[in-house]
């Protein structure tokens, strides 16, 4: 990944600022430079999405499969939002998402019922070899039923 988010609290001074900014160019990376809050940029902003994923499935609005195919081809990503929180690992999501609500207190960093239960039944994704997918061939994960 070309990207490194470099981020600024308030005792970084400028020199040290640029010096990171510096070395992070040095290899052949591309800075970005984010406030020193919950989520930064990156995360900030695609944790909602990938929630808000995991809650339209969870309410039947489309399957994984729907949903994720609608969101890779409709924006031209590498893959749709519930495979990637599967790559991520379910579980760094759920925490990233408390602490995102926590800072925030806003809903759409609040993670849904179906992510919590997965959780806790140690569904975490790729990692366990389940998730949003059904990992145990790596090579062509199946999409989970969550109509049940």
């Amino acid at each position: 990944m070309p990207l490194v988010e470099v981020v600024r609290t308030i005792s970084v001074g400028p020199e040290l600022l640029k010096i990171a900014l510096d070395f992070v160019k040095s290899l052949g990376k591309v800075p970005v430079l984010a406030k020193d809050n919950a989520g930064f940029i990156v995360n900030l902003l695609f944790t909602p999405f990938m929630l808000d994923a995991m809650r339209a499935a969870s309410n039947g609005v489309a399957s994984v499969e729907d949903i994720d195919r609608g969101m890779k081809l409709g924006l031209n990503h590498p893959m749709g939002p519930l495979m990637l929180a599967d790559y991520i690992g379910l579980d760094l999501i759920f925490n990233a998402g408390n602490v995102m609500f926590e800072e925030y207190r806003e809903s759409r960093y609040a993670p849904p019922p179906v992510l919590r239960k997965m959780v806790m039944m140690g569904y975490l994704g790729a990692k366990t070899k389940r998730g949003f997918y059904d990992w145990s061939d790596p090579k062509n994960p199946k999409p989970m039923d969550l109509s049940a």
